[in-house]
């Protein structure tokens, strides 16, 4: 028995030492990358670049699909995604942490999908309202802002196409984020709580959740999952209907996991800025379109897409508040604008249109 424990120890501190090795290598390799990166960084500012373009949405998006098509595991190529995103927004970040406007207060779904896309060394700013995401970023306080745009349980965020309406800022990137509610409050029993907060998005995704094991408690919506948070930590039978990432800040437990009806609920967030981004090879374009309230004039409208063999991925009407029964209509689809067949097809649809604007070309989203 001695023989084979000490055979078994032997092995481990081999295998310890070639990790220690390949750290020691992982970590040559890393800083090799941030000088080069530094490098760059400084011939954008010799040519006088602003900062916001040191970051490149096409060129992060290529280097992290291939990461994941060449990943052979153990690990998944979703993890293999997040480690190298952390090492590129280290590296970016040696000049300057972006600043990222987002839907806040701290700790909200939002606030999670900027690190999820720009890794966790950025300044995220947190604002109360999506318009206010949208106007930091013009102005140049923040070089890229991130909004909710729909959820695929409850529909469009409403407020952040309207606002793009009005805006000239690009969709430079959105992300796509499962999200996973839990029922979260201090250490008690379900049958004391008496209030359940959560923004009304959610507790809609909940309801069935709810309906089942909490019939009685009264259901309260406020301004965001994370202000629910808060109350409940402040309240005796309270409780919150929010992510992991509110019940590390505001000290709660998580007292029911995964509550929402949806396995797959999804929220898909938008990633909005000052410029233009070229093509990744996999992209979307997000239109803003108008058209006369006329008998089978949408489907004028939307035939040369159609007559090119584009591929319409979504589309949603909204009143334009030009006037009453008119509508301005919302359209994704596969392709970046400066695809030759979409360059022709929006050339004509914009023939048509009596309004027509390209809200952003932008790469698909990474996992």
């Amino acid at each position: 028995m001695s023989n084979k424990s000490d055979s078994i120890e032997a092995q481990l501190e081999k295998i310890r030492g070639e990790i220690d090795g390949l750290d020691q290598e992982i970590q040559t390799l890393i800083l090799q990358r941030a000088r080069c990166a530094q490098t760059v960084g400084e011939l954008k500012r010799s040519a006088g670049e602003d900062q916001s373009h040191y970051y490149r949405p096409e060129r992060e998006a290529k280097v992290l699909r291939s990461i994941v098509e060449r990943n052979q595991g153990p690990l998944s190529g979703e993890e293999m995604a997040r480690l190298f995103r952390e090492i590129m927004s280290a590296c970016l970040a040696l000049e300057e942490p972006m600043n990222i406007a987002f839907l806040g207060p701290e700790g909200t779904f939002t606030q999670a999908a900027a690190h999820k896309h720009f890794g966790n060394s950025i300044n995220t700013v947190p604002l109360p309202a999506i318009d206010e995401v949208f106007r930091e970023v013009e102005s140049g306080a923040a070089h890229y802002g991130v909004v909710p745009v729909e959820n695929s349980t409850e529909g469009v965020v409403n407020h952040t196409l309207d606002t793009f309406a009005l805006s000239p800022l690009k969709i430079c990137g959105e992300v796509e984020m499962r999200i996973h509610h839990h029922l979260l409050g201090k250490k008690t029993d379900l049958a004391s709580i008496k209030r359940v907060y959560s923004h009304q998005q959610s507790l809609a995704q909940c309801r069935e959740w709810l309906d089942a094991n909490m019939p009685k408690v009264e259901r309260e919506s406020l301004s965001s999952n994370a202000e629910a948070a808060r109350r409940a930590a402040e309240e005796e039978g309270a409780a919150a209907i929010a992510g992991e990432m509110s019940a590390e800040m505001y000290g709660l437990d998580i007292l029911v996991s995964n509550i929402e009806d949806e396995p797959d609920n999804t929220t898909r967030f938008l990633v909005i800025g000052r410029q233009t981004t070229p093509p990744s090879g996999d992209d979307k374009t997000s239109l803003l379109l108008s058209t006369k309230n006329q008998p089978g004039a949408l489907y004028r409208l939307l035939f040369p897409l159609n007559k090119h063999n584009i591929d319409l991925t979504r589309i949603e009407s909204r009143p334009s508040r030009r006037g009453t029964w008119d509508y301005v209509f919302f359209v994704d689809l596969k392709g970046h604008a400066e695809d030759p067949k979409i360059k022709l097809a929006l050339q004509e649809l914009e023939a048509d249109a009596s309004l027509f604007k390209i809200l952003g070309s932008y790469p698909k989203a990474v996992l």
